[in-house]
């Protein structure tokens, strides 16, 4: 049976890192959480009749498909950078896409140290089907990424059983949430709260009343079943994941 190890409870109130640098702050926070207990061991590399790799179940299943997210978005934009961004990349959004390939590649690391032998192979991509010399097909996928883990991070949370796994995971879909709603303001000004990603209220009484409405007000999430077959699709066979352990 797997053995989950959790993080233990820290000692004492953390202070706030006000002179830390964003980038040294999240190489902090990356390797104190993976050193601090966050280890497993004994999960197999199962794959399923028709080769897709099975993340397993539990919570040993949710950080698997998790790390499999990461992966791919880790991977995408490492591709962004390695071909010099698109045609007519601004400073200001090379900086961006540098940052964003900066946590996801931590969040990878993260991922991987903290599942130890119990960790998924490495997942190759394919995303031939993205033009990476063209601005709005880079973006285009970035947002389908993007918006793709915040609703796997959210829709997979009633699967985590540890709270040490779902604290964690609460902070990393914060910093998911940010990166897509950054690329949708590239995107389009002011869509990083559109109703297809955040169940809106929808006015139904006057100005007097604002705010009634039939909407949560809460993030769409997806199952894993369905967030799988969207990423299965920028991944190449013998790569692809499945997660129907984790229903």
């Amino acid at each position: 049976m797997t053995k989950l190890l959790l993080p233990p409870e820290p000692a004492a109130k953390p202070t706030a890192l006000t002179s830390t640098s964003r980038r040294s702050f999240l190489r902090y926070s990356g390797a104190t959480m993976a050193v601090g207990g966050l280890l497993l061991a004994g999960c197999d590399d199962d794959s399923e009749g028709d080769n897709r790799i099975d993340v397993g179940s539990g919570d040993v299943g949710v950080l698997n498909y998790a790390y499999a997210l990461e992966q791919l978005e880790a991977a995408f934009y490492a591709q962004v950078k390695t071909g010099t961004y698109y045609s007519g990349a601004s400073a200001a959004e090379k900086q961006i896409f540098d940052d964003l390939a900066l946590h996801e590649q931590i969040h990878v690391d993260f991922f991987k140290t903290a599942l130890a032998g119990g960790a998924i192979r490495a997942l190759e991509p394919d995303f031939s089907t993205i033009n990476f010399n063209d601005r709005t097909s880079v973006l285009a996928a970035a947002q389908s990424f993007e918006d793709l883990g915040v609703a796997a991070y959210n829709g997979a949370g009633r699967f985590i059983t540890a709270p040490g796994y779902l604290a964690v995971a609460g902070k990393i879909v914060s910093v998911e949430a940010r990166h897509a709603a950054l690329i949708r303001d590239l995107r389009t000004y002011n869509t990083f709260v559109d109703n297809d990603v955040v169940d809106l209220f929808t006015p139904t009484g006057n100005a007097s009343t604002p705010g009634v409405g039939n909407g949560t007000g809460l993030e769409r999430s997806k199952r894993p079943t369905e967030v799988v077959e969207i990423a299965n699709q920028f991944l190449k066979e013998g790569s692809k994941i499945s997660a129907n352990s984790l229903q």
